[in-house]
């Protein structure tokens, strides 16, 4: 993409804001940022919490440096996803996008050994980052050494699941369906496959969508296929900036 100058708002350059992004499935929270970079015309852009290639739903995106020194303060507050878990297959990255490493037949479930599995994991608890995750290690992500086939084994860390709500269980695809409300540092994948073990047959995540990012929801978002569709897309954009101060109120 050739180089752009910064755009105007209101007669004048650009300076900062906030972009609830709404990112769709298959690309990186990265291409999202890149191509706002690209639109707004400027280098100081970064999101508020990624989201796997293969889960979509709201990313927040902050830009410009009145906007980038607030991400830690964006990032706090619930979490809201609603997963879809895989009952019997699991995965080296606990994921969609991993190769399957086992097999498992899964045994017939009632509404109540569903609900049993899935309240041991509300509340305070310890969880520790999959060995395929950004989490970082010697200033390096944990998934460059998993690539080369060294599994990282992190220490664990609090993290609180507030809830987690049964939507629904197909036991001809053998999937459930699950909204869970978290706080910060939860991953989603760790605790399908950590389901799937109670429940005997092991899981991996099939599919994932953030809903909420503390007080940014995805009914507010910017679809994030017209940031990549649209002939101007920047208008679209703009028209979805909120103000970093009115951002902060959300904190």
């Amino acid at each position: 993409m050739a180089k752009r100058t910064p755009v105007e708002v209101d007669g004048q350059e650009f300076s900062a804001g906030v972009f609830v992004v709404d990112k769709p499935v298959g690309l990186t929270s990265f291409a999202v940022v890149k191509k706002i970079r690209w639109l707004l015309g400027i280098k100081k852009v970064g999101h508020a919490g990624t989201l796997d290639p293969f889960a979509s739903g709201v990313l927040v995106v902050c830009a410009g440096r009145p906007a980038t020194r607030h991400i830690d303060d964006f990032m706090t507050g619930r979490k809201t996803y609603q997963a879809l878990l895989q009952l019997g297959v699991e995965t080296e990255t606990l994921d969609p996008e991993g190769a399957v490493v086992a097999r498992h037949p899964v045994p017939e479930l009632n509404d109540e050994d569903i609900y049993t599995a899935t309240r041991e994991f509300v509340g305070p608890q310890m969880q520790a980052p999959p060995a395929y995750s950004a989490a970082k290690y010697k200033g390096k992500p944990l998934y460059h050494y998993a690539r080369q086939g060294i599994m990282i084994t992190k220490e664990k860390k609090p993290i609180v699941i507030y809830d987690v709500k049964i939507n629904g269980y197909d036991p001809v695809r053998t999937q459930l369906d699950i909204t869970v409300s978290c706080g910060r540092g939860t991953y989603i994948r760790v605790l399908a496959a950590d389901i799937g073990s109670r429940l005997g047959c092991g899981a991996h995540l099939v599919g994932l969508r953030r809903t909420c990012s503390g007080r940014f929801t995805v009914d507010e978002a910017i679809s994030g296929d017209t940031l990549f569709t649209e002939e101007e897309p920047l208008e679209s954009l703009l028209a979805g900036m909120i103000p970093v101060e009115q951002a902060l109120e959300k904190c």
